[in-house]
């Protein structure tokens, strides 16, 4: 017994450094991708763009998903987070060399947030898989909490410094601070002892089998109803979030009149409220039927993204970006408990790697449509005189940003739907 606890003890040691490490890194990734937005945006003044670019890193990922799983389980998963933030870095090098020689341009970005993205889901793949093996369980869900404490962490200061710093320093001042970051990251992966899984499943693996252990992860989860329902319903809230939310930075430029300041402070005021949510949540432990907190989490945030959307004053949206922040780590981190719960962990890598294929995919398929619906079908609809503007101009108005206020709004309304008929599905509710 004594030697289970001083393992325990080592391993959640081990976890908060390379967490630690990753909050770290984080910051700068969350401060490059402020700056690569709003350069891309001052650059072509369309919504289309900046969901493009996001569409095209997610590609590669959905198509390295498919074997991810396999190799997360099979090989070293220090090396594969090292590699992670290794790529990364050079990424941003050959950012800055293009920035500086006057040759960058946007399908530059679409390929390097494509190679990124690649191996950012090994990376968190692997980070994730690992995770139950470090962590008891009874520590899940905080440890959860941590992984949304550490993105939202990142958003209460970084945004900010990105708004302010990049009118001084430029992307190329930006890019150079993400390094440093990716230093600290690999560091703290380097220097502590990331478990295996050791299965006998593992050790018969082969190339010859290989289509056979592609689809163990959807198997597993189509044998087990009560884990597609949670998958389907994941997948139908995330696709309209991430709908609605690729039109959050171009729909608040145009309205607040390319206010790069007001869209730092709404990324901290998100932050903030997601450390909040984090904290609480670690504190907590979560509530003793994780599903309630998974669904009730969908509910707060199809509310207050609604009120987001609506919302026309600086004060109105910084407070309903706080609100709506607080509940993703209760929804995040009741999910991934029951994940982390309901599989083995020597499946993990195969069944984690298929939810995130499928919760991609959509999310790609919304990223490609959000931009034009946007662009060419809502943005003209609320002109004056436009198809909706008769509906809607008392709610949005008739200015550049309607549009795309009215399509948030929408996307919004279908998540919280999404919560609501959450509660009424049995093979949901009884998941646990």
């Amino acid at each position: 017994m004594h030697i289970k606890t001083e393992n325990e003890a080592t391993n959640l040691r081990n976890f908060i450094i390379i967490w630690i490490g990753q909050l770290v890194s984080a910051m700068g990734s969350s401060m490059t991708s402020f700056a690569v937005n709003i350069w891309v945006w001052e650059l072509t003044d369309r919504a289309t763009s900046l969901t493009m670019l996001s569409f095209f890193s997610m590609l590669p990922s959905i198509a390295i998903a498919l074997v991810s799983g396999i190799i997360v389980d099979r090989y070293n998963r220090k090396l594969l987070m090292v590699l992670g933030d290794t790529v990364s870095a050079i990424s941003t090098i050959v950012i800055i060399v293009l920035y500086l020689t006057h040759n960058l341009e946007i399908w530059h970005l679409y390929i390097t947030s494509a190679v990124n993205r690649a191996f950012s889901e090994l990376q968190s793949l692997a980070y994730s898989a690992s995770l139950s093996l470090m962590v008891p369980k009874k520590h899940y869900s905080r440890a959860s909490s941590l992984e949304f404490f550490s993105h939202y962490g990142s958003q209460i200061l970084a945004p900010a410094f990105a708004a302010y710093l990049y009118h001084i320093i430029g992307l190329v001042g930006i890019s150079l601070i993400d390094m440093l970051t990716f230093i600290c990251a690999v560091t703290s992966v380097i220097l502590v002892k990331i478990p295996q899984p050791r299965s006998a499943e593992l050790e018969n693996q082969n190339i010859k089998n290989i289509w056979h252990q592609l689809i163990v992860g959807w198997r597993y989860i189509y044998v087990h109803k009560s884990l597609l329902a949670l998958l389907i319903t994941g997948v139908i809230f995330w696709f309209f979030h991430d709908l609605g939310g690729s039109l959050y930075t171009p729909m608040i430029l145009s309205r607040s009149h390319n206010d790069t300041l007001l869209l730092g402070s709404l990324s901290s005021a998100a932050g903030l409220g997601g450390v909040i949510g984090a904290l609480a949540m670690s504190t907590w432990g979560g509530p003793k039927r994780q599903i309630q907190g998974f669904l009730w989490g969908i509910v707060g945030a199809g509310m207050s993204k609604t009120l987001f959307g609506l919302a026309n004053t600086n004060f109105m949206w910084i407070g309903a970006q706080f609100c709506s922040s607080l509940n993703f780590p209760l929804n995040g981190s009741s999910e991934n408990a029951i994940w982390l719960a309901k599989v083995p962990t020597h499946v993990q890598g195969r069944v984690f790697a298929t939810r995130s294929l499928l919760l991609q995919l959509f999310s790609a398929i919304a990223y490609l449509i959000a931009g034009p619906l946007a662009d060419r079908v809502f943005e003209p609809a609320m002109k004056p005189n436009g198809q909706l503007a008769w509906l809607f101009s008392n709610i949005f108005g008739t200015d550049r940003g309607a549009g795309m206020a009215l399509l948030y709004v929408i996307c919004s309304l279908f998540m919280l739907l999404v919560g609501v008929l959450g509660f009424n599905i049995r093979l949901l509710r009884s998941i646990e």
